[in-house]
Protein backbone atom coordinates (compact mmCIF):
# COMPACT_ATOMS: atom_id res chain seq x y z
CA UNK A 1 0.00 0.00 0.00
CA UNK A 2 1.03 3.48 -0.58
CA UNK A 3 1.99 5.10 2.44
CA UNK A 4 -0.62 8.26 4.00
CA UNK A 5 1.18 11.23 5.07
CA UNK A 6 0.45 14.39 7.21
CA UNK A 7 1.98 17.55 5.71
CA UNK A 8 1.40 20.34 8.40
CA UNK A 9 1.82 24.37 5.99
CA UNK A 10 1.08 22.36 2.69
CA UNK A 11 -0.79 25.62 1.72
CA UNK A 12 2.15 27.38 1.63
CA UNK A 13 5.36 28.15 -0.57
CA UNK A 14 7.58 24.98 -0.10
CA UNK A 15 4.81 23.02 1.32
CA UNK A 16 2.99 23.38 -1.38
CA UNK A 17 5.50 22.34 -3.97
CA UNK A 18 6.14 19.39 -2.01
CA UNK A 19 2.33 18.28 -1.64
CA UNK A 20 2.38 18.47 -5.53
CA UNK A 21 5.63 16.94 -5.75
CA UNK A 22 4.33 14.09 -3.51
CA UNK A 23 1.11 13.35 -5.01
CA UNK A 24 2.98 12.58 -8.35
CA UNK A 25 4.73 9.61 -7.09
CA UNK A 26 2.26 8.47 -4.99
CA UNK A 27 -1.25 7.53 -4.90
CA UNK A 28 -1.58 7.30 -0.65
CA UNK A 29 -3.75 10.03 0.84
CA UNK A 30 -2.28 13.35 2.04
CA UNK A 31 -3.88 15.25 4.74
CA UNK A 32 -2.89 19.21 4.33
CA UNK A 33 -3.49 21.03 7.47
CA UNK A 34 -2.72 24.54 6.99
CA UNK A 35 -4.04 27.24 9.56
CA UNK A 36 -4.31 29.16 5.95
CA UNK A 37 -2.69 32.89 7.58
CA UNK A 38 -1.25 35.48 5.36
CA UNK A 39 1.22 32.81 3.64
CA UNK A 40 -1.06 29.80 3.63
CA UNK A 41 -2.71 30.44 0.53
CA UNK A 42 -5.46 27.90 -0.88
CA UNK A 43 -5.08 29.40 -4.26
CA UNK A 44 -1.61 27.50 -3.95
CA UNK A 45 -3.51 24.18 -4.16
CA UNK A 46 -6.22 25.12 -6.89
CA UNK A 47 -4.94 22.35 -9.25
CA UNK A 48 -5.72 19.59 -6.19
CA UNK A 49 -9.36 20.30 -5.55
CA UNK A 50 -11.11 17.45 -7.83
CA UNK A 51 -8.20 15.30 -6.33
CA UNK A 52 -8.99 12.60 -3.87
CA UNK A 53 -5.71 11.91 -2.38
CA UNK A 54 -5.55 15.19 -1.10
CA UNK A 55 -7.91 15.67 2.03
CA UNK A 56 -6.60 19.70 3.38
CA UNK A 57 -8.22 20.23 7.18
CA UNK A 58 -8.02 24.00 8.08
CA UNK A 59 -6.64 23.94 11.36
CA UNK A 60 -3.64 25.17 13.63
CA UNK A 61 -0.99 23.19 14.62
CA UNK A 62 -1.19 24.51 18.25
CA UNK A 63 -4.55 22.27 18.28
CA UNK A 64 -3.31 19.15 19.70
CA UNK A 65 -6.67 17.37 19.62
CA UNK A 66 -7.42 18.18 16.30
CA UNK A 67 -3.73 17.55 15.49
CA UNK A 68 -4.41 13.67 17.67
CA UNK A 69 -7.97 13.46 15.23
CA UNK A 70 -6.44 13.34 12.24
CA UNK A 71 -3.70 10.97 13.77
CA UNK A 72 -5.91 8.50 15.28
CA UNK A 73 -7.85 8.86 11.73
CA UNK A 74 -5.39 8.49 9.14
CA UNK A 75 -2.84 6.37 10.74
CA UNK A 76 0.06 8.22 8.51
CA UNK A 77 3.19 6.62 8.50
CA UNK A 78 4.61 10.26 8.21
CA UNK A 79 4.42 13.98 9.31
CA UNK A 80 6.33 16.71 7.99
CA UNK A 81 6.48 19.63 9.20
CA UNK A 82 6.49 22.88 6.95
CA UNK A 83 4.26 25.01 9.31
CA UNK A 84 6.31 27.75 10.48
CA UNK A 85 6.07 31.90 10.61
CA UNK A 86 9.31 32.12 8.34
CA UNK A 87 9.85 35.85 7.24
CA UNK A 88 13.25 37.56 9.24
CA UNK A 89 11.74 40.87 9.06
CA UNK A 90 8.41 40.12 9.87
CA UNK A 91 9.87 38.59 13.29
CA UNK A 92 11.52 41.53 14.15
CA UNK A 93 8.09 43.68 14.12
CA UNK A 94 6.15 40.69 16.10
CA UNK A 95 8.39 37.83 17.27
CA UNK A 96 5.25 36.53 19.18
CA UNK A 97 3.91 34.95 16.84
CA UNK A 98 6.84 32.76 15.69
CA UNK A 99 7.50 31.89 19.32
CA UNK A 100 3.72 30.66 19.14
CA UNK A 101 4.01 28.49 15.97
CA UNK A 102 7.36 27.43 15.22
CA UNK A 103 7.94 26.94 19.33
CA UNK A 104 4.39 26.08 20.49
CA UNK A 105 3.07 24.27 17.75
CA UNK A 106 6.49 22.05 17.29
CA UNK A 107 5.67 21.03 20.86
CA UNK A 108 2.21 20.62 20.40
CA UNK A 109 3.03 18.49 17.30
CA UNK A 110 5.25 16.24 18.95
CA UNK A 111 3.14 15.49 21.69
CA UNK A 112 0.59 14.49 19.52
CA UNK A 113 2.53 12.35 17.06
CA UNK A 114 4.30 10.52 21.07
CA UNK A 115 1.11 9.66 21.58
CA UNK A 116 0.10 8.04 17.91
CA UNK A 117 3.71 6.63 17.29
CA UNK A 118 3.32 4.84 20.73
CA UNK A 119 0.25 3.09 19.68
CA UNK A 120 1.22 1.75 16.52
CA UNK A 121 1.79 -2.04 16.27
CA UNK A 122 5.62 -2.65 15.70
CA UNK A 123 5.79 -3.28 11.90
CA UNK A 124 3.71 0.45 12.15
CA UNK A 125 6.06 1.71 14.70
CA UNK A 126 9.29 1.11 12.73
CA UNK A 127 8.59 2.86 9.71
CA UNK A 128 7.32 5.81 11.10
CA UNK A 129 8.89 9.36 10.87
CA UNK A 130 8.33 12.51 12.14
CA UNK A 131 10.30 15.16 9.85
CA UNK A 132 10.77 19.20 10.83
CA UNK A 133 11.79 20.94 7.90
CA UNK A 134 14.09 23.76 9.39
CA UNK A 135 16.64 26.21 8.13
CA UNK A 136 20.07 27.22 7.56
CA UNK A 137 19.54 30.74 9.76
CA UNK A 138 19.35 28.94 12.60
CA UNK A 139 23.50 28.56 13.04
CA UNK A 140 23.78 32.12 12.55
CA UNK A 141 26.39 34.16 10.47
CA UNK A 142 29.09 33.49 8.53
CA UNK A 143 32.57 35.64 7.53
CA UNK A 144 33.82 35.39 4.02
CA UNK A 145 36.53 32.94 4.90
CA UNK A 146 34.63 30.74 7.52
CA UNK A 147 33.91 27.50 5.33
CA UNK A 148 29.84 26.52 5.14
CA UNK A 149 27.10 25.37 7.31
CA UNK A 150 27.79 21.73 8.44
CA UNK A 151 25.21 19.51 10.68
CA UNK A 152 27.60 19.96 13.67
CA UNK A 153 27.89 23.84 13.61
CA UNK A 154 26.48 25.02 16.71
CA UNK A 155 23.20 26.98 16.50
CA UNK A 156 23.96 30.98 17.25
CA UNK A 157 20.67 32.62 15.42
CA UNK A 158 20.50 36.18 15.28
CA UNK A 159 16.73 36.70 14.62
CA UNK A 160 13.74 36.29 16.64
CA UNK A 161 12.73 33.86 13.71
CA UNK A 162 15.96 32.01 13.59
CA UNK A 163 15.74 31.69 17.40
CA UNK A 164 12.04 30.35 17.38
CA UNK A 165 13.32 27.56 14.67
CA UNK A 166 16.31 26.68 16.75
CA UNK A 167 14.07 25.96 19.19
CA UNK A 168 12.12 23.71 17.59
CA UNK A 169 14.78 22.36 16.51
CA UNK A 170 16.13 21.38 20.10
CA UNK A 171 12.61 19.89 20.75
CA UNK A 172 12.44 17.54 18.04
CA UNK A 173 16.00 16.26 18.82
CA UNK A 174 14.83 15.93 22.76
CA UNK A 175 12.21 13.98 21.86
CA UNK A 176 14.18 11.38 19.86
CA UNK A 177 16.63 11.20 22.65
CA UNK A 178 14.54 11.31 25.41
CA UNK A 179 11.52 9.50 24.23
CA UNK A 180 13.02 7.78 21.19
CA UNK A 181 10.56 9.37 18.18
CA UNK A 182 11.70 8.66 15.05
CA UNK A 183 12.60 12.11 14.18
CA UNK A 184 14.12 13.80 11.35
CA UNK A 185 15.45 17.62 10.73
CA UNK A 186 16.52 19.01 7.56
CA UNK A 187 18.11 22.64 7.72
CA UNK A 188 17.70 24.07 3.82
CA UNK A 189 19.32 27.48 2.72
CA UNK A 190 16.74 30.02 1.04
CA UNK A 191 14.54 28.28 -1.26
CA UNK A 192 12.95 30.19 -4.19
CA UNK A 193 10.57 28.97 -6.84
CA UNK A 194 6.59 29.14 -7.89
CA UNK A 195 3.80 29.79 -5.46
CA UNK A 196 6.47 32.25 -2.96
CA UNK A 197 4.91 35.08 -1.30
CA UNK A 198 5.96 38.16 -2.47
CA UNK A 199 7.46 39.30 0.94
CA UNK A 200 10.98 37.33 -0.14
CA UNK A 201 13.83 38.56 -2.39
CA UNK A 202 12.95 37.17 -5.49
CA UNK A 203 9.19 37.59 -6.11
CA UNK A 204 9.21 40.94 -4.43
CA UNK A 205 12.10 42.68 -6.97
CA UNK A 206 10.18 40.49 -9.78
CA UNK A 207 6.91 42.32 -9.08
CA UNK A 208 8.59 45.60 -8.32
CA UNK A 209 10.25 45.55 -11.40
CA UNK A 210 7.14 44.94 -13.31
CA UNK A 211 5.22 47.32 -11.98
CA UNK A 212 7.76 50.24 -12.40
CA UNK A 213 8.66 50.34 -8.91
CA UNK A 214 12.03 51.14 -6.52
CA UNK A 215 14.10 47.64 -5.86
CA UNK A 216 14.83 47.67 -2.35
CA UNK A 217 18.41 46.73 -1.55
CA UNK A 218 19.20 46.47 2.42
CA UNK A 219 22.46 47.84 3.19
CA UNK A 220 25.15 47.43 0.41
CA UNK A 221 23.64 44.33 -1.13
CA UNK A 222 26.50 42.32 -0.31
CA UNK A 223 25.11 40.02 2.09
CA UNK A 224 25.49 36.26 0.86
CA UNK A 225 22.88 33.33 0.70
CA UNK A 226 22.96 30.02 -0.91
CA UNK A 227 20.10 30.15 -2.97
CA UNK A 228 18.10 26.27 -3.90
CA UNK A 229 14.99 25.93 -5.88
CA UNK A 230 11.88 24.73 -4.35
CA UNK A 231 11.82 21.61 -6.18
CA UNK A 232 15.45 20.26 -5.34
CA UNK A 233 14.48 21.05 -1.64
CA UNK A 234 11.56 18.98 -2.41
CA UNK A 235 12.85 15.99 -3.65
CA UNK A 236 15.33 16.26 -0.46
CA UNK A 237 12.96 15.99 2.11
CA UNK A 238 11.53 13.11 0.25
CA UNK A 239 14.60 11.12 -0.07
CA UNK A 240 15.20 12.15 3.95
CA UNK A 241 12.04 10.50 4.32
CA UNK A 242 12.93 7.33 2.25
CA UNK A 243 16.39 6.55 3.65
CA UNK A 244 17.20 8.85 6.49
CA UNK A 245 18.54 7.57 9.88
CA UNK A 246 16.20 8.70 12.40
CA UNK A 247 17.95 11.20 14.61
CA UNK A 248 20.00 12.67 12.22
CA UNK A 249 20.16 15.88 10.84
CA UNK A 250 20.48 16.78 7.07
CA UNK A 251 21.59 19.87 5.13
CA UNK A 252 19.98 20.86 2.55
CA UNK A 253 21.60 23.36 -0.11
CA UNK A 254 21.86 24.25 -3.66
CA UNK A 255 25.72 25.48 -3.94
CA UNK A 256 24.67 28.74 -5.47
CA UNK A 257 26.21 31.31 -3.26
CA UNK A 258 25.12 35.27 -4.37
CA UNK A 259 24.98 38.34 -2.97
CA UNK A 260 21.66 40.15 -2.43
CA UNK A 261 22.78 42.68 -5.22
CA UNK A 262 23.99 39.96 -7.64
CA UNK A 263 20.41 38.36 -7.50
CA UNK A 264 18.61 41.23 -8.62
CA UNK A 265 20.95 42.08 -11.00
CA UNK A 266 20.04 38.42 -12.36
CA UNK A 267 16.95 38.88 -12.27
CA UNK A 268 16.80 42.45 -13.98
CA UNK A 269 18.99 40.64 -16.79
CA UNK A 270 16.32 38.12 -17.23
CA UNK A 271 13.47 40.75 -17.44
CA UNK A 272 15.77 42.92 -19.98
CA UNK A 273 15.19 39.72 -22.40
CA UNK A 274 11.69 38.16 -21.32
CA UNK A 275 9.38 41.63 -20.73
CA UNK A 276 11.41 44.46 -21.95
CA UNK A 277 11.08 47.41 -20.16
CA UNK A 278 8.69 50.22 -21.27
CA UNK A 279 10.47 53.08 -22.89
CA UNK A 280 14.25 51.90 -22.82
CA UNK A 281 17.02 50.95 -20.60
CA UNK A 282 17.62 48.26 -17.80
CA UNK A 283 15.48 47.11 -15.20
CA UNK A 284 18.78 47.81 -13.28
CA UNK A 285 18.16 51.28 -12.96
CA UNK A 286 15.37 50.89 -10.78
CA UNK A 287 17.78 49.60 -7.70
CA UNK A 288 17.58 51.29 -4.12
CA UNK A 289 19.75 51.26 -1.64
CA UNK A 290 17.75 51.53 1.87
CA UNK A 291 19.20 51.25 5.32
CA UNK A 292 19.82 47.79 6.40
CA UNK A 293 17.46 45.77 8.59
CA UNK A 294 18.49 45.23 12.32
CA UNK A 295 20.65 42.28 13.15
CA UNK A 296 20.87 41.20 9.24
CA UNK A 297 23.12 38.01 8.70
CA UNK A 298 26.20 38.67 6.62
CA UNK A 299 26.32 34.84 4.96
CA UNK A 300 24.73 32.14 5.12
CA UNK A 301 26.59 28.87 3.09
CA UNK A 302 25.21 25.22 2.99
CA UNK A 303 27.17 22.30 3.22
CA UNK A 304 25.28 19.90 1.98
CA UNK A 305 27.82 17.00 1.74
CA UNK A 306 26.25 14.74 4.10
CA UNK A 307 22.94 14.02 2.12
CA UNK A 308 24.94 13.99 -0.90
CA UNK A 309 27.02 10.78 0.31
CA UNK A 310 24.58 9.14 2.39
CA UNK A 311 21.90 9.45 0.58
CA UNK A 312 22.69 10.51 -3.13
CA UNK A 313 20.30 13.96 -3.39
CA UNK A 314 22.22 16.42 -5.22
CA UNK A 315 19.98 19.27 -6.45
CA UNK A 316 19.22 19.09 -10.15
CA UNK A 317 18.80 23.09 -10.96
CA UNK A 318 21.55 25.81 -11.37
CA UNK A 319 20.90 29.38 -10.08
CA UNK A 320 20.50 30.18 -13.46
CA UNK A 321 18.35 27.75 -14.42
CA UNK A 322 15.58 27.61 -11.81
CA UNK A 323 15.76 31.59 -11.81
CA UNK A 324 14.78 31.43 -15.17
CA UNK A 325 11.97 28.94 -14.17
CA UNK A 326 10.83 31.04 -11.61
CA UNK A 327 10.65 33.70 -13.49
CA UNK A 328 8.62 32.15 -16.30
CA UNK A 329 6.39 31.04 -13.97
CA UNK A 330 5.76 34.11 -12.68
CA UNK A 331 5.27 36.25 -16.10
CA UNK A 332 3.21 33.68 -18.10
CA UNK A 333 1.29 30.91 -16.05
CA UNK A 334 0.22 32.47 -12.88
CA UNK A 335 -0.66 36.16 -13.24
CA UNK A 336 -3.74 35.13 -11.98
CA UNK A 337 -2.44 34.22 -8.61
CA UNK A 338 -0.21 36.77 -8.27
CA UNK A 339 -3.14 39.30 -8.78
CA UNK A 340 -4.40 37.80 -5.26
CA UNK A 341 -1.54 37.69 -3.33
CA UNK A 342 -0.71 41.12 -4.32
CA UNK A 343 -4.20 42.25 -2.49
CA UNK A 344 -4.72 43.05 0.69
CA UNK A 345 -2.70 42.94 4.15
CA UNK A 346 0.95 42.25 1.79
CA UNK A 347 0.58 46.11 0.66
CA UNK A 348 -0.14 46.85 4.08
CA UNK A 349 3.45 45.09 4.95
CA UNK A 350 5.05 46.23 2.45
CA UNK A 351 4.69 49.78 3.14
CA UNK A 352 4.93 49.35 7.08
CA UNK A 353 8.28 47.39 6.41
CA UNK A 354 10.18 49.64 3.59
CA UNK A 355 8.55 52.82 5.90
CA UNK A 356 11.42 55.21 6.08
CA UNK A 357 14.65 53.19 4.80
CA UNK A 358 15.65 54.86 1.96
CA UNK A 359 18.97 55.31 2.26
Amino acid sequence: MQPTILVTGGAGFIGANFVYAWLLRHNGTLVNLDKLTYAGNPANLHALQADPRHVFVRGDICDRELVGQLLARFRPRYIVNFAAESHVDRSIHSPEAFVKTNVDGVFSLLEAALHHWKQLPQPEAEGFRFLQVSTDEVYGSLSAAEPAFSETTPYRPNSPYAASKAAGDHLVRAYHRTYGLPVLTTNCSNNYGPYQHPEKLIPLMLLSALAGKALPIYGDGANIRDWLFVEDHCRAIERVLDAGTPGQTYNVGGHNEKTNLEVVRTLCAILDQERPRPGSGSYREQIRFVADRPGHDRRYAVDAGKIERELGWKPLESFESGIRKSVHWYLSQHRDWVEQVLSGEYKEWFAINYRGRTA
